[in-house]
Formats: structure tokens, sequence, C-alpha cells
């Protein structure tokens, strides 16, 4: 800009880096919701696993493999809870970082406010110095026309004076123009000196706004890390579940389908509708195979 007090270019630097802090808080407001949800829902969890029964009439087996089921529903509540205290210090390191870099600002800040100041000020006296000149200057002149038209004035009073006057104009047009040279050059030191500022000002900003992209994407990454992670762990517990709960031998139905037509019983009276159901698919099994096998062997005799 031609203004010598124009900030337009200083103004857009302090927007750029007002919009990066306001980026900053809106990342550490969005880590502090998203811990509080994590540790919403892993009390929840929590409270769901040790609070709500889930098969306590179960024996053996099943009844082991859902102890190792609340267990690591319980561990899964638990990693949801650290990951909340997870956020909240990253969070906190948000807002730490963008603390020191406001300090650091505003530093910045008062010394160019200070030299914007006083640039505006020495240029409110440099043009007050100029007015002061530019009347002075029109002084003289009235002063000279009057001398130019009282030179036909008889009264040799009325001539002295009038060449005073203008004598004194022209002294007081000498040092208003003094003044006002004077004003120029200090405008110029300052004006000078408020350019060295504004290039250390520029410096240091860069300095700073680079400081705060590394950080804010070392922070994203961080916190991209801690989900992936915990998508990790919360995947191990159901495998972990899977484990504990290996399906049932056959063999162990069969033992006991056979004891029980050896002895003349019902199989239905003593076995649960799920243990007759694989019962059945065993015996459809077996007979397919044993037809299977004639078939085979009937059509290796011919």
């Amino acid at each position: 800009s031609a203004d010598i007090l124009s900030t337009v270019g200083y103004d857009s630097i302090i927007q750029h880096l007002n919009n990066g802090r306001k980026n900053c808080k809106e990342f550490e407001e969005f880590l502090k919701e998203r811990a509080a949800v994590e540790e919403r829902y892993g009390k929840d969890l929590l409270s769901l696993s040790r609070k709500k029964p889930c098969g306590q009439s179960e024996t053996n087996t099943l009844k082991r493999a859902l102890e190792v089921f609340k267990q690591q529903v319980d561990s899964v509540a638990q990693c949801h809870i650290q990951l909340a205290q997870s956020l909240r210090e990253e969070a906190r390191k948000m807002e730490e970082f963008r603390e020191k870099q406001k300090l650091q600002r505003k530093k910045t800040e008062l010394v160019m406010d200070a030299v914007h100041k006083q640039k505006s000020l020495q240029f409110k006296k440099t043009m007050d110095a100029k007015k002061n000149y530019e009347q002075k200057c029109r002084d003289k002149d009235e002063a000279e026309q009057a001398v130019s038209r009282s030179a036909n004035l008889v009264n040799p009073k009325q001539q002295e004076k009038l060449f005073v006057k203008l004598a004194t104009s022209k002294t007081a047009v000498e040092d208003s123009d003094k003044a006002y040279m004077l004003h120029i050059s200090t405008l110029d030191k300052v004006r000078e000196e408020w350019q060295s500022e504004h290039i250390k000002a520029c410096e240091a900003f860069e300095a700073q706004e680079c400081e705060r992209i590394n950080f804010f994407r070392n922070a994203l990454w961080l916190h991209v890390n801690q989900l992936s992670q915990q998508c990790v762990t919360s995947d191990e517990h159901p495998s972990c579940m899977r484990i504990s709960t290996p399906p049932r031998r056959m063999q162990s139905h069969q033992e006991r389908l056979q004891g029980l037509i050896w002895q003349g019983e019902d199989p239905s009276q003593f076995l649960k509708p799920h243990q007759m159901i694989l019962i059945t698919l065993w015996l459809m099994t077996t007979v397919c195979s044993i037809s299977n096998i004639n078939e085979t062997r009937a059509f290796s005799g011919k």
C-alpha cells in the first residue's frame, strides 16, 4: 500500500496466525469431547460387565467361557477408559502449546504495536509541521502584497510596520521550514525502524507458524495411531473369547447317545434341544458316509 500508515500486510499475517490458533483450539476441544465419549462408553460397558448377569446358571466349559467373556468385556471397557485418559493428556499438551505460542506472539506484537504507534504519532507531527509551514508561507505572501500596495503611502510609520511584519513572516517561514524538514527526517528514521521490526516480526511469526504446523501434524498423527491401537486391542479381546469357547467334540455326544440307547432310554428326555440337533446332524452324516462306502464297494465288485 502507498499509505505510509497502512498495516494491511501485518494485519493479514496476524489474521492467519489467529486462524491457526483457532484450529488448534478446535482440535483440542475435539480431543476433550472424544475423551468424554470414550470414558462414558468405557464406564457404561464396565458397569454392564460387572452388574448385569450373563448366564449365571451355566456349568462346565460354557460357564468358563462366559467368565472369560465377562473378563474380556471388562478389559475392553478399561481400554476405552485408558484411551480417554490419553486423549485428555494430548489435549492438555495442545493447550500448553497454544499458551506458549500466545506468550511468544504477545512479545512480538507489543513491539510492533509500539512502532506502529510511534510511526503514526510522528506522521501526525510531520503533517502538522507541514500545515504550519504552508500557513507561514501564505502569511509571508500576504505581507509582501501589503508592502507592494503601500509603496505610494506617505506615512512612514505604516510602511515600517509592514516591513517589520514582512521580515517577521520571512523568519517564521524559515523556522517552520526547518521544523518541517526535521520532522520529515525523524519520520524517515521511524519508518526505517518500523521496517526493521516488521522484518523481525515476520521471521518470528514464520518460525512460529512452522512450529505450529509440525506440532499439529504430529498431534493428529499420534491421535490416529491411538485410535488404530484401540482398534487392534478391541479386536484381540473377541479373539480371546473365541479361543475360550471351542466347539465340543461330537464324539462326546456320540458316547452319551450310545449309553442312553444301550440303557433303553429316550435320548430326548435327557438331552437339550441343541444337543439333539448336533446328534441328528451326526447321524445323518454317518448314514450318508456309510451309503457312499457301500456304493463304492458295489461299484468295485462289478
